[in-house]
Order: C-alpha cells, then structure tokens, then sequence
C-alpha cells in the first residue's frame, strides 16, 4: 500500500502523515514514511529522531551514481539506503530524502539520479507500507513512479488559494498516472467550510479534519499529535484511515 499526502503549504500535510503513520503503526503495518518535503519536519509529527537526509551523503552518492564525469547510471544502488540511512522506532522507518540546492553548486545530475532511483525502489520494490509526505505539486515522482502509488491525498483549507492549489495538483496527479486521488479539508470550524471545499474541488473528498487548538499545544511542547487520542484531529485522521484501507482494499487488496 503506496500512500502520497500532498497539498499547499501550511495545510496540514506534515500533521497528517506523521499522525496517519502512527495509526497504522499501531494497526500492525510496517512502515517506511519519507519526508519529501523542503522542510523536512516530518519527525516531529512522529516524535522520532530526524536522520541525515539522504542528500548530504555526497560521498555515498558520488560512489555509485557517477561513472566518469558528466556520465551517470541511471539505476545506482539503493536498496540497502532505508536500512543504513533512517531512523527507527518499531515499526516505523522514516526516511528524509533531502533538498537538491540548485544555485551555484554546479551539475547536480548524480544527486539528482540517485534520488529518482531511491524514490523508484522505494515506491516499486519494496513491499511495507510507505506513505509519502510530499512537496506540493507531483512533478518530480515521474510517471513510472506515480503507478506505483495506490492513493493520492490532497489536502486543503477552506481558502480560495488552497482549493485552487488542490485542483492543480489533482490534475498533475492524473497526467502522471495515479487512478484513485481524494481530497481531504482541514481546519474546518463550521458546515460552510466543508460546503465551500466541495463545491469548488473539482474531485471527491473523502473526509474532514476539523480545527482544533490542540494541534498548536502539541507543537508548542514539542510533542506528536499522535500522543492527544482525545483530540478531534486524531479521531478524525483514524476515521479516515479507515476509510483508505477499505479504498484500497476494494482496488487491489492489502
């Protein structure tokens, strides 16, 4: 089961798939959750120790994805990368891929093949439950990729910029390849946020996360929203885990 989280920034997508990862955590899965995003702060939605990114291992990088100067495989190895390279706390593996910084520091074609191929196993050979804490837009997962993903969740406030943004993304996400792609609003406070975010996405929604202060205190004491089960976020990020394995168990079957 391939899960990618995307939408505009300061949606809610960090919360979403640290708090998601621990559900299922405590469901029985095994889990590799990457942080794809620039801000790399998915840790603190888990509440485990944020690895070095995959990116800043240069040398390892260096070893197997150059060949000659300017010549690069386009398959390096990778698959021993989760293992050695993300931190660990029972079931969960999380593991950062990093930021490519593109100004002035030359070429970066070797990191940037490495990265792909790392994505590509991840996503296409190995079979834990992966979800995706994404960048918003989609464009650097590649078609071959995107297949490999049995869900796509778009999140989005109740704001004009939010929504539009989410309608983008959800049409990048189709000329790529992923089928199954839902919405989910978040910091809804009354009935007319969830009418106003169904009625100017232009795809299904498949739930609500409500606004709650307790998403604030958690992060201000610097601790995961996984640990308030009492707050409404938790109850309704569980309630849509359901929701996605019964999605994906009519599809293909977990």
């Amino acid at each position: 089961m391939k899960i990618a989280v995307s939408g505009k920034g300061g949606v809610g997508k960090t919360t979403f798939s640290g708090t998601l990862t621990r559900i299922f955590s405590q469901k029985g899965y095994n889990i590799i959750a990457i942080d794809a995003d620039p801000s790399m702060n998915l840790h603190t939605a888990l509440g485990v120790d944020n690895p070095t990114p995959v990116f800043h291992y240069k040398d390892v990088i260096e070893d197997r994805a150059v060949i000659a100067p300017g010549i690069f495989h386009l398959n390096p190895k990778v698959d021993d990368i989760p293992e050695l390279y993300s931190s660990k706390d029972k079931n969960i593996q999380l593991l950062v891929m990093g930021t490519i910084e593109k100004g002035g520091d030359g070429c970066i074609c070797s990191e940037s093949s490495f990265l792909k191929a790392l994505m590509r196993h991840l996503v296409l050979r190995r079979k834990e439950l992966l979800i995706l804490d994404n960048e918003a837009g989609v464009e650097h997962l590649g078609r071959n990729v995107a297949k490999g993903f049995d869900l796509m969740i778009i999140l989005t406030e109740p704001t004009v910029k939010a929504v539009e943004t989410a309608n983008q993304i959800y049409n990048l996400s189709k000329e790529i390849g992923i089928k199954e792609i839902y919405a989910v609003g978040t910091k809804t406070s009354i009935k007319d946020d969830e009418k106003f975010i169904v009625e100017n996405l232009i795809f299904p929604v498949l739930g609500f996360i409500p606004y709650d202060k307790t998403v604030i205190t958690a992060d201000r004491e610097g601790k995961a929203l996984y640990t308030y089960t009492k707050s409404s976020v938790f109850s309704s990020i569980f309630d849509l885990s359901n929701k996605i394995e019964s999605k994906i168990r009519k599809g293909k079957g977990i």
